[in-house]
């Protein structure tokens, strides 16, 4: 195997494959939304301290933001974890937990079992959220700061 090529390494269940480019663990982030043609996956590095918005925009993905600090809202994303174990809960910034609670996508109960049990919210703000050491979904609407619809 040379250092071009690509390859996979099974983690604990066989249906969920990690890629490994150059002896570096990657995550896989799915984009899907109504604006895209079809759903986009790209790899990111595991644990890399880039947001999913810069990720997006580095990929040519369109994810709508106005302001880029998590005041705005119109980066709303659905993160679904693909993996069995999935990513770990991140912190959420005091401005995203205003922006997310004030437009009713994070409760008390939401908020506790993030900061309390490590489960991660399924809507974030693309803005504030680093890419996770995990195969993920990222839905997103295309208009700003509106929810997907989830029964196209």
């Amino acid at each position: 195997m040379n250092r071009h090529t690509r390859r996979t390494t099974p983690t604990a269940t066989p249906w969920v494959r990690v890629p490994i480019i150059w002896g570096i663990i990657m995550a896989t982030v799915t984009f899907s939304s109504p604006i895209l043609p079809k759903d986009i996956s790209v790899y990111a590095v595991a644990g890399d301290r880039g947001t999913l918005l810069a990720l997006a925009r580095k990929n040519d993905i369109p994810i709508p933001c106005q302001c880029q600090d998590g005041q705005c809202g119109s980066c709303l994303v659905k993160i679904t974890a693909l993996d069995p174990n999935g990513p770990k809960a991140q912190a959420l910034t005091e401005h995203e937990k205003i922006t997310l609670s004030v437009n009713g996508k994070l409760s008390k109960e939401i908020l506790a079992k993030a900061e309390v049990e490590d489960i991660p919210p399924p809507y974030r703000l693309a803005c504030q959220v680093w890419v996770p050491d995990a195969n993920i979904l990222v839905e997103f609407s295309g208009e700003p700061g509106v929810e997907i619809d989830l029964r196209r």
